[in-house]
């Protein structure tokens, strides 16, 4: 959804990169760009405004003018200023005291509140909660069966007494929930709410007249992230009728220009605090602005990376992994690699990963393309396998190429590459875990050499070849002699001008220098 708007940028901080000093004209011209930026990903001309105008402020100070690189320096406030529009800190959910905690999700009709309220609870349940959905959408055809569905995908309770369809009163339901939910040991109830396809006093009201009757501890405003300027709109006029305390994010993975999520908390001065970014049940995480801010000017999200990995891997798995590779790799089999593999897609979409890495977006068509079925294949091509050639690839000769390429129905090359690059693998695998680095890579500190180096020997240096001439010579060796007299008279020090015993052998980090490596 941010796609457009990072390139921009990208292209905009590229033009400030080699420059020592900007002037006031450099500045001007990079806060143009960010602001045709920013319109036509579809933010709200009065935010616009006031990011320009902090981010202009903050860059005509000392803060710019006195950094040794004035182009990271706005980049830095850039970012600074976009995590405060998306809201500055993450926001998390407020639970009762006592008795349930009670959610009440509000918004137009398409905006995907019945979906997500299934994520919602999914989401719940990963926290050790036990939520009850709740159905008090009775207008629209089917909610309610809806809801059920959704409720038994994600794996938690569904109440609905009532068959919808224009039957039944949706504040009786959602009063008698919480009796329901009280006696039944649940801890928190999510109530879904009719949408309309506008706003109009009866939506107004019917959602006014639920919040009196179950007194929700959250008021959740769903938006539809690819609606565009109208979600603004939407969000005061519902402000103003219900007053919800946060804001939801749907549809977050579409290709629409993504302004709203820029604009909503801003204008209306509520927290975005979830966003949805997929069909899936899981598809659907808090909003941490930071991360946001870091992912829109195509610095990565590390972080979520590391929580979804920390969430999908088995710890005694990864330490198993760990042993295997430090044993020089040969232990490390095919049922391994398959293993990995079907963890890592547990975690998701592949090319959704990868774009969660810094400095993926200049390669994001190339990201995009990336079939996630390649890796049901490979799978094939292993499962295909007996399970001595799994342990010993070493084994695969022609006629077992042939025969597991029929067996998992690709071609015989698929199956020819697949093995080379098994080999390839483990041998760049297990020269990392024993500390050697990639090989052909130069060495990194901390991480060992790069592998071998060619043969070749450095030419040896010749020494100062002395003059012919006789007179010129003389005042050669008369000009080194003074040299050496000289620098004798300054001490026992070094090439280097440190004092004695402070040379290179002697030199020593800072603490701080060691631990970062």
């Amino acid at each position: 959804m941010f796609d457009t708007l990072s390139d921009r940028l990208a292209a905009t901080f590229k033009n400030l990169r080699g420059k020592g000093r900007l002037s006031e004209a450099d500045i001007d011209a990079t806060a143009r760009e960010i602001r045709i930026a920013l319109l036509e990903a579809d933010v709200a001309l009065p935010v616009v405004r006031a990011f320009i105008k902090q981010v202009k402020d903050r860059a005509l100070g000392s803060e710019v003018s006195g950094a040794l690189n004035p182009a990271q320096q706005i980049i830095k406030i850039v970012n600074e200023e976009l995590i405060g529009i998306l809201g500055g800190e993450t926001r998390r959910l407020k639970y009762a005291k006592t008795g349930p905690t009670v959610i009440m999700l509000a918004g137009l009709q398409g905006a995907g509140k019945t979906t997500l309220a299934g994520k919602l609870g999914h989401w719940l349940k990963q926290q050790k909660h036990t939520p009850l959905l709740v159905a008090c959408d009775l207008q629209r055809p089917n909610a309610v069966t809806q809801l059920g569905v959704v409720a038994e995908r994600a794996g938690v309770a569904f109440y609905g007494p009532q068959p919808g369809n224009g039957v039944g009163d949706p504040v009786q339901v959602a009063r008698d929930s919480i009796e329901y939910a009280k006696q039944k040991q649940y801890d928190v109830v999510i109530v879904d709410t009719a949408g309309r396809l506008g706003i109009d006093a009866e939506l107004m009201q019917q959602a006014a007249d639920i919040r009196a009757a179950v007194d929700p501890d959250e008021v959740l405003f769903v938006v539809d992230a690819m609606v565009g300027q109208d979600a603004v709109t939407t969000a005061q006029a519902f402000l103003e009728g219900v007053d919800f305390t946060g804001v939801v994010l749907s549809k977050l993975d579409g290709d629409a220009r993504g302004g709203a999520a820029l604009s909503v908390a801003h204008v209306t001065g509520r927290q975005i605090m979830f966003a949805s970014n997929g069909e899936k049940v899981d598809d659907f995480d808090a909003f941490h602005p930071d991360r946001m801010a870091s992912r829109i000017l195509g610095m990565g999200d590390v972080l979520s990376l590391i929580e979804k990995a920390e969430q999908t891997f088995s710890q005694a798995e990864a330490e198993k992994m760990a042993a295997k590779l430090q044993g020089g790799g040969k232990e490390f089999t095919l049922d391994d690699f398959l293993s990995q593999l079907e963890q890592v897609q547990k975690m998701g979409s592949i090319s959704k990963l990868l774009g969660m890495l810094p400095g993926m977006g200049q390669i994001r068509d190339q990201i995009n393309n990336i079939d996630d079925k390649d890796v049901n294949r490979v799978g094939a091509i292993i499962k295909s396998m007996t399970p001595a050639e799994r342990t010993d690839p070493k084994l695969i000769n022609g006629s077992r190429r042939l025969r597991i390429a029929k067996g998992a129905g690709v071609q015989v090359g698929e199956v020819s590459s697949l093995v080379e690059r098994f080999f390839d693998a483990r041998k760049m695998m297990s020269a990392m875990a024993s500390g050697k680095g990639i090989p052909g890579m130069p060495g990194i500190p901390g991480m060992g050499g790069g592998g071998k180096r060619s043969g070749k020997k450095a030419p040896v240096a010749k020494g100062k070849r002395k003059s012919g001439n006789p007179l010129k010579r003389a005042q050669e060796e008369a000009a080194a002699a003074e040299r050496k007299a000289l620098g004798a008279g300054q001490g026992d020090g070094n090439a280097f001008g440190l004092p004695a015993g402070k040379g290179p052998a002697d030199f020593e980090l800072p603490k701080e220098f060691k631990d970062l490596l």
